[in-house]
């Protein structure tokens, strides 16, 4: 399904049938969309929810909100409202609007097709522009600020462990010696050409820039600690038989949000009492999906997709184990 996105930009919702089917329980219930985007899955939620439904919305990019709020893309129905806002914040979201619990989240984690196929955000290696990459314009520091005033170790460490790519010190000895000739990296094209001229070996389909381009956009975006954070957010947020569903991109995501639902899915045993805990949280049936053949045909961009969706049940939330999001850049995860 194609939804209106900025004039232009064109967006296809990924797994949109099965992210909508695997949070709805009730159709009368709560819902919150933590990643609007250009509201593929929040139009089609609106039309499987009843009259006395409601779906939350949020999104840290303006254009988003915009594209919500006004001209022709904008949703008018009644039981719809968006928050600007990461959706790590969503619980401080949704009580500020008197809303303690909620029937279902949905999460489609990354990068837009709007957001990568303008130029202006810089995102893409594909299109010249500014070395942006924020998803909120409005605030914190660009890819090209951070790299203008960061030390060759911490960018060769935020390439490594965002990109997973082994050229990550090379890069970074590149990029700070162009730094200090005078000429700093401040567009998409200057940067893909010092990552061209420091990756020595290329891998076959990929272009070189591939690694640094998304280790710079999850690390100005801090999206790893925003989902660490939104995952929890959500589990305290859902009544019981309430939804998560959640869609990753690539293995970083995927890891933290396999390893948050396992977590909170093993009893927990107390040895010294020799008793189980009960489950705070488990897998619904569905458990993980991956797109068809047929969409991945249709919209190449969602052959890395994987949608995973686990159901709140009655039992008392027990502190989860403490998760290190770095290690789990580090690490990476096979799906």
């Amino acid at each position: 399904m194609t939804t209106p996105a900025t004039p232009g930009f064109s967006h296809t919702t990924v797994l949109l049938h099965e992210t909508v089917d695997g949070v709805l329980n009730d159709p009368n219930g709560i819902y919150v969309d933590g990643t609007f985007g250009r509201g593929g899955h929040s139009r089609l939620l609106l039309e499987k929810l009843g009259p006395q439904g409601r779906l939350i919305a949020i999104d840290r990019d303006p254009e988003a909100i915009a594209a919500a709020t006004t001209g022709e893309t904008r949703v008018t129905d009644p039981r719809f409202s968006i928050c600007h806002a990461p959706f790590a914040d969503m619980r401080a979201q949704l009580e500020a609007l008197g809303i303690q619990r909620v029937h279902g989240v949905l999460l489609d984690l990354g990068v837009s097709s709007p957001q990568i196929d303008n130029p202006a955000r810089g995102f893409s290696f594909r299109f010249e522009g500014p070395l942006d990459m924020r998803m909120d314009t409005t605030r914190g520091e660009s890819a090209a600020d951070f790299l203008a005033r960061a030390d060759e170790r911490q960018i060769a460490e935020v390439i490594r462990d965002y990109g997973e790519e082994r050229f990550a010190a090379q890069i970074a000895k590149a990029l700070v010696a162009r730094r200090e000739s005078g000429s700093a990296v401040r567009s998409t094209a200057e940067l893909s050409q010092v990552v061209a001229g420091a990756v020595k070996t290329r891998e076959p389909g990929q272009d070189p820039a591939t690694r640094t381009f998304q280790a710079l956009r999850i690390y100005v975006n801090a999206e790893l600690e925003e989902l660490e954070q939104g995952l929890n957010a959500a589990l305290q947020m859902l009544l019981p038989g309430g939804r998560l569903s959640v869609i990753s991109f690539h293995s970083l995501e995927d890891r933290i949000v396999k390893t948050f639902i396992a977590s909170h899915s093993k009893e927990v045993v107390d040895r010294r009492a020799m008793f189980a805990a009960p489950k705070a949280l488990a897998l619904t049936a569905l458990g993980r999906i991956k797109p068809s053949e047929t969409e991945v045909r249709a919209n190449p961009r969602s052959r890395s997709a994987i949608l995973r969706v686990a159901e709140r049940t009655d039992a008392p939330l027990e502190p989860a184990p403490a998760r290190d999001a770095k290690a789990a850049r580090r690490k990476g995860a096979k799906r």
